[in-house]
């Protein structure tokens, strides 16, 4: 299953996911686990490492740009009245061991590590299943605890000043193609209609390919989506969009996102029918 302790994530057999625990990338990028290729059954790959508009997007993973000051995005860091900025302030994410490993999912603990300190302990937990002959889910958990003995938070260049801009938390990025996808919920389309808002699922349609996005907890569906497709096709779920989400001493957040991964241009009934099965597996 795994090759130079890399996860192979399999569905009925098939790899549909490489897990990359110890990647080695340059600080600014803030190293990561992350997945990446993500493909559908039929092997269409739906993510994107390192592309040339934006080097510091990693595949399917957990990145926030502000961990108390911290960047683990990044790239720059965007810094009220100024704008972006290049910062020597990037963490990472570092493996610390897997707690279980599956041909279908793994429990990986992680230390998440500033200049100096370590600020965040994470519990991730990933799991990938067959709904169909042409889709599958990735069941993607994960809990920060805050390790230090004061109060941290969560923030986003949106809480820094810059509106529209809160990404952080769940973040994937898909593949580019010469057109830009689709993107839809239950009731409204486009980018301009759904970006910031609230929606019990989100779905992304390329040429051959669709991502449903769902939050899979109660919690975890009051966080805003943040959507990209005109500039670069991406889909994150927002810790921290109106204000910064406040952890403190022993605390833990914890998000649960479900994707479907279909073969196809998927409908809204066809979105619809998959996300509900795959959050209630």
């Amino acid at each position: 299953m795994t090759t130079n302790d890399t996860p192979v994530l399999r569905v009925a057999g098939r790899p549909v996911g490489r897990y990359v625990t110890r990647p080695e990338l340059p600080a600014r990028l803030s190293p990561r686990p992350y997945l990446h290729p993500v493909t559908t059954l039929a092997g269409t790959a739906v993510t994107e490492l390192s592309p040339a508009d934006h080097t510091h997007h990693l595949g399917v993973g957990v990145a926030v740009p502000d961990v108390e000051g911290t960047n683990f995005w990044g790239g720059r860091t965007y810094v009220r009245d100024q704008g972006p900025t290049e910062l020597d302030n990037h963490g990472a994410q570092r493996h610390t061991t897997f707690q279980l490993r599956d041909p279908d999912g793994f429990v990986q603990e992680l230390r998440w590590v500033a200049p100096g300190a370590e600020l965040l302990r994470e519990r991730r937990t990933v799991s990938a299943t067959e709904l169909t002959d042409s889709a599958w889910a990735l069941d993607f958990t994960f809990s920060l605890t805050n390790v230090t003995p004061g109060p941290l938070s969560i923030g986003s260049p949106a809480t820094n000043g810059r509106p529209g801009a809160a990404y952080g938390g769940y973040f994937w990025r898909a593949r580019k193609e010469s057109e830009a996808p689709r993107v839809f919920t239950a009731g409204a389309e486009g980018e301009a209609e759904i970006h910031g808002t609230r929606a019990d699922w989100l779905a992304l349609a390329g040429s051959a390919w669709t991502l449903v996005f769902a939050g899979a907890t109660e919690r975890t569906r009051r966080d805003p989506w943040f959507v990209r497709t005109a500039e670069y096709p991406g889909v994150g779920s927002s810790l921290a969009s109106d204000e910064r989400l406040p952890i403190e001493p022993g605390d833990t957040v914890v998000r649960r996102i479900v994707t479907v991964v279909a073969d196809g241009r998927l409908d809204r009934d066809a979105a619809a029918t998959l996300i509900r099965k795959a959050v209630s597996l």
